[in-house]
C-alpha cells in the first residue's frame, strides 16, 4: 500500500525548500539564531543579552512545532553555552536528526575564566587545522551528536592558506563529521579561490554564505551575493531586521531594549532614513518595519535564509507571521530609494547605473554600442 501525503504544514515556516543548487538538504525558509541562548556573556557587556535554559527551550520547542528545522549557532556563542543548551534540548526532546544544525569554528570560543591560570591559547582560533580539530570534537561533544549539517568558517583569520584549510575540511568531511561546508565574513575573491582549489583537487567546496545583508547594510551585493548564484551556493543572513535599528518612533519613545550598534560601518543616520521608508510600506501593509525588513532580504534572491533571534517567542511568532508578507517591485524600490546602494567600480562603469550589475540579462552599456540584445529572466525568490 502506498505511504499517504505527508499532513499539511502548519505554518509557512513548515514549507521547506531547497537550500541551493550544490546542497540538496531541504530546509525552512527561517533560520533559528541561537546566539542568544545563554548567560554566559551577559556580565561582559554584551549587546546580545541573555536568554535562560527555559525561555531557550521554549523558543526552540515552537519552531520545532511550527514546522522549522534549520538553526544556527557557533563555538564562540555564549562560549559554547548556545551549543550546550541546543543539543540538551534536541536529547531531551529526541530530535537530532529532524534539525538541520549550522555551526562554526575559527573565532576564539574559550573565555579567561574558563581556562586555567597562565594557559596559552594561541590556538583555541583561527582557520588552521589544530583549531578545526579542538572546537569541532568540542562542539559535537555539546550538540550531543556525531555529526553536523553545516560547518561554517566564522570569519578570515587572514593567514591560514587554501590548500590546509580545505583539505583539513574535506577531511572532518569525509569522516562523516560534517555533511556541508559553509563561509562566513569572506571577501567574494577568497570564497571562489577556496571552491577553485577544492574542484580541482576532487575536495568538498562550499555550499552556503553567512553574512550581513539588509536595507542599509547591501554591501553584500557588490559581489558575494553573485557569487553565491554563480557558485550555486545559499545565503545565511544576519541582522536582515537591522539588530533592532528599523525601529519605529513609537517603539523607540518606549523604554526598554538593548542599546543600538552598528556593525555594518554605516553609522545610525542612514538607519532612521531607512525606517521611515519602512513605516510607509508597513502601513500599507498593516504590519510592522521589521517584518518589511524581513520580508525585503527573503524577496532579495533565491536561496536567502534570514536568522532570527529575540529572546521571547511572542518575537519568534511574528517572525513567522511576517512570511505572509507581500512585497511589490514598487514596495522594494521605494524601500531602496531612501538608503541607496552604490555597487561601486567596476560594476558602476559597466552598467552606467551605481545600483545595477552586468550580466546576461543586462548587457554592459558598451554592448548596446554595437547592437542590441535580450536575455533570458533570472531566477527569483520563492514568494
Amino acid at each position: 500500500m502506498p505511504p499517504s501525503a505527508a499532513p499539511p504544514p502548519r505554518t509557512k515556516l513548515g514549507h521547506h525548500r531547497l537550500l541551493c543548487p550544490n546542497a540538496s538538504i531541504l530546509v525552512s525558509p527561517l533560520c533559528l539564531g541561537a546566539m542568544g541562548f545563554g548567560e554566559i556573556w551577559s556580565h561582559r557587556g554584551s549587546t546580545v543579552g541573555e536568554c535562560s535554559k527555559e525561555t531557550s527551550y521554549a523558543i526552540l520547542d515552537h519552531f520545532h512545532t511550527a514546522g522549522g528545522n534549520f538553526i544556527d549557532t557557533a563555538n564562540f556563542y555564549m562560549a559554547g553555552q548556545s551549543e550546550e543548551w541546543l543539543g540538551d534540548w534536541m536529547a531531551d526532546r529526541g530530535v537530532r536528526d529532524q534539525m538541520i544544525i549550522g555551526t562554526k569554528f575559527a573565532l576564539p570560543y574559550k573565555l579567561p575564566e574558563q581556562m586555567p591560570e597562565g594557559s596559552v591559547t594561541s590556538n583555541f582560533g583561527g582557520a588552521n587545522r589544530k583549531s578545526l580539530r579542538l572546537s569541532l570534537a568540542e562542539s559535537l561533544e555539546r550538540l550531543k551528536t556525531d555529526y553536523v549539517d553545516i560547518l561554517y568558517v566564522h570569519a578570515w583569520d587572514g593567514v591560514t592558506s587554501i590548500p590546509e584549510l580545505m583539505r583539513s575540511l574535506d577531511d572532518v568531511v569525509k569522516q562523516g563529521k560534517v555533511l556541508y561546508l559553509g563561509i562566513s565574513n569572506w571577501p567574494a575573491w577568497l570564497v571562489v579561490k577556496a571552491n577553485d582549489y577544492a574542484r580541482q583537487h576532487c575536495l568538498t567546496p562550499f555550499v552556503v554564505y553567512e553574512g550581513l545583508w539588509n536595507v542599509v547594510a547591501r554591501d553584500i551585493e557588490r559581489d558575494i551575493v553573485p557569487m553565491c548564484q554563480a557558485e550555486g551556493m545559499a545565503i545565511t543572513v544576519w541582522e536582515a531586521m537591522g539588530a533592532g535599528k528599523f525601529k519605529s518612533k513609537a517603539e523607540k519613545a518606549q523604554k526598554g531594549g538593548r542599546p543600538e550598534y552598528d556593525l555594518s560601518g554605516k553609522g545610525l543616520e542612514p538607519y532612521e532614513r531607512a525606517t521611515a521608508a519602512l513605516e510607509r510600506v508597513a502601513k500599507r501593509k498593516g504590519t510592522n518595519t521589521f517584518g518589511i525588513a524581513l520580508r525585503y532580504v527573503t524577496l532579495k534572491a533565491p536561496y536567502v535564509f534570514p536568522i532570527v533571534g529575540g529572546r521571547k517567542v511572542e518575537q519568534l511568532q511574528a517572525n513567522i507571521d511576517n512570511l505572509s508578507i507581500q512585497l511589490s517591485a514598487e514596495d522594494i524600490r521605494e524601500i531602496e530609494e531612501a538608503v541607496p546602494v552604490d555597487l561601486g567600480y567596476p560594476h558602476a562603469f559597466l552598467s552606467g547605473q551605481r545600483d545595477k550589475h552586468v550580466g546576461p540579462t543586462k548587457p554592459a552599456k558598451l554592448e548596446l554600442w554595437w547592437g542590441a540584445f535580450e536575455g533570458v529572466e533570472e531566477p527569483k525568490a520563492i514568494v
